[in-house]
């Protein structure tokens, strides 16, 4: 009796250590960072021409992650009591009450700290200089503006875009034409699929009192406009990684970017002429195969 006793201690104490590391991993929006750390790797690899030092590469990944981890605990933090007024966010461990203000605090402090440092001894100087002003923005612009000012959306694209920057400035330590057309396809892409976001949500911004484009204007007007000419801008932009130096693959690289291009800007302008739910989604679902597949092939671009 007593085996079978210690038997069920033993597994609530599993599941509640289970449960604290699940609440540590939400804290981080595990699917966001991943996004941004295979921009980072992306953009490592780009910057050499394929060619990068893999050692360096996952170096730099690792302490980009946590930053990254301190950022996503950060906006948290900031966003907890607009979190409880939310579906989508209230069972976050904040508002939810399964993790304290003090918890959150030492766990982005320690890895904003640590992943400073990780990056200034293993990488150039000007990446961590990238991931601090990412964090910066990030946290202290752009989560306090979701609350003021529809322009907030705007902000967050520039915050969603510098981490390429660390991942170029590590690998190659310059700058150049390609690193440029990497940065504004991150930053407009954004637009079309955070509008579709902003859409499929607006109610639930509107209840927690955030200034989305679609609780500002809520015919969805505007953010159709924008999410229509930010995927009309990606069209040129896209291709400026093949005509900007010596590669033999430019063409299929261009007509496949330009296929993905169109497809995702023929899904805005239906967004914008119809602003329903649907159309949110297929804009929604769109964004989220464009830019996986154009990295995918920026990959592949120099070994053509």
């Amino acid at each position: 009796m007593a085996s079978v006793e210690s038997a069920k201690v033993e597994k609530v104490r599993v599941g509640a250590l289970t449960g604290r590391w699940m609440d540590y991993v939400e804290l981080t929006k595990p699917r966001i960072t991943v996004m941004m750390l295979v921009a980072v790797a992306v953009a490592a690899y780009v910057a050499n021409w394929g060619q990068p030092n893999w050692t360096l590469m996952a170096h730099t990944v690792v302490a980009t992650a946590l930053v990254a981890c301190s950022a996503s605990a950060s906006n948290q933090w900031l966003e907890r009591f607009t979190d409880r007024m939310m579906s989508r966010t209230a069972r976050r461990p904040l508002p939810a009450g399964r993790m304290s203000s003090k918890e959150v605090l030492v766990f982005a402090a320690a890895t904003l700290v640590g992943g400073t440092g990780y990056l200034l001894m293993v990488a150039p100087w000007d990446a961590a200089v990238w991931a601090v002003g990412t964090w910066v923005v990030y946290v202290v612009i752009y989560t306090p503006l979701k609350t003021k000012s529809e322009f907030n959306t705007a902000v967050g694209a520039v915050s969603g875009a510098m981490p390429l920057c660390i991942g170029w400035t590590a690998a190659s330590g310059g700058y150049d034409l390609r690193l440029a057309a990497l940065f504004l396809t991150m930053f407009l892409w954004q637009f079309p699929h955070f509008m579709a976001i902003a859409w499929l949500y607006r109610h639930q911004y509107s209840q927690a009192g955030l200034k989305m484009m679609t609780v500002v204007e809520p015919t969805g007007r505007r953010a159709g406009v924008q999410a229509v000419l930010a995927a009309g801008a990606l069209l040129p932009v896209s291709l400026i990684p093949a005509i900007s130096g010596p590669v033999p693959g430019a063409g299929w690289y261009a007509a496949l970017v330009l296929l993905l291009g169109v497809a995702q800007l023929a899904c805005a302008v239906i967004f914008f002429a119809q602003r329903s739910e649907e159309s949110a989604r297929l804009l929604l679902r769109a964004s989220l195969v464009y830019l996986p597949a154009l990295l995918g092939l920026l990959l592949i671009l120099p070994l053509a």
